[in-house]
């Protein structure tokens, strides 16, 4: 070897060359693909065993990288245990120019889709003292990110979602219910008028000059028929929106007051190959004293609970017949 010459040696580095830039953005891509495996976040042991051989100090780096991008976040799990969690892009979007805490108090309130989460639940989720995260549901209100509704459950509970969904039934009651309230003249009504449909039917079949099962057949109707019966009558304001599984309800409470009778009907053209078919009938006996209290026909009866918006103490209808 000449005495002049020199000797170049090229150092190798395990991820991404001699870069120490390129280096760390790799790192950081791998952590990332680790922790979306699992979209409620993976806790440090499971990154640890999907990363062998990683230096702490490079991975203290890295994680702090994503957290201070957004592109990460600490999250609390069972037996307070913390998880690395990749933010959702439509999150970071929604509540662009908000702190760490209240993205966390959105992603909360977001998981909980239209079904609404209680404050407390809000609290064990985000480890939030009951002060601050007060501040932070009022800063988020008012920024029209979500809302706050009562439920027809308990009438003292809020539940918050998310601004710009509709609530699930079972947070607003459905169509019985205007403004939280029962609306009991509404299902009475309703109630009535399906009734009506049913004997109308009876009484157009029993005209018609056919075979005697057939008539019986005829007399039959389905909920869709009934529902479309309603629709067609004009009853329902434009706030109300009444489906074919409401109309079954009260179906089922005028096979409760002994005045329908269900059968079912095998369909080929129906998904399921059986339709549920509806008839006026006149009892041949009284209603058993079960189904002569209101709560025998109530269409709400799983929601009445001591203390909700629906109870017993509080049942108009159940005073009425009481006093009767």
């Amino acid at each position: 070897m000449a005495s002049g010459s020199a000797v170049t040696i090229k150092q190798e580095f395990p991820d991404g060359g001699g870069d120490g830039g390129s280096a760390s953005a790799s790192l950081e891509s791998r952590i990332l693909e680790v922790c979306k495996q699992n979209s409620k976040g993976i806790p440090d042991t499971v990154l640890q065993l999907n990363l062998p051989g990683l230096v702490q100090q490079e991975k203290v780096a890295a994680i702090n990288v994503l957290l201070t991008k957004g592109l990460l976040e600490l999250v609390q799990g069972k037996n307070q245990q913390l998880l690395y969690k990749v933010r959702d892009p439509q999150t970071l979007s929604d509540v662009k120019g908000s702190d760490d805490q209240e993205r966390l108090v959105y992603q909360i309130i977001k998981e909980s889709s239209n079904k609404g989460i209680w404050i407390r639940d809000i609290r064990r989720g985000s480890g939030l003292a009951a002060p601050p995260l007060n501040k932070i549901l009022k800063r988020l209100e008012n920024k029209k990110l979500i809302k706050a509704i009562k439920s027809v459950g308990d009438s003292k509970k809020k539940v918050y979602m998310l601004f710009d969904l509709e609530p699930d039934r079972s947070v607003t009651g459905g169509a019985w219910y205007s403004d939280q309230d029962f609306d009991a003249e509404f299902v009475h009504v309703l109630n009535q008028t399906c009734f009506k449909f049913l004997q109308e039917k009876v009484e157009a079949a029993s005209k018609l000059h056919v075979d005697p099962l057939l008539k019986l057949s005829r007399s039959f109707a389905t909920p869709e028929e009934v529902w479309k019966y309603i629709q067609e009558l004009g009853l329902l304001s434009n706030e109300v929106s009444l489906g074919v599984d409401d109309i079954e309800t009260i179906l089922n409470t005028l096979i409760y007051d002994g005045k329908v009778e269900m059968t079912i009907s095998v369909n080929q053209s129906d998904k399921s190959g059986r339709t549920k078919m509806f008839r006026a009938i006149q009892p041949l006996t009284a209603s058993a004293g079960l189904m002569r209290i209101p709560c025998g026909v109530c269409p709400v009866f799983d929601n009445c609970q001591e203390g909700g918006s629906v109870s017993p103490s509080t049942c108009i209808y159940m005073k009425e017949w009481l006093d009767y």
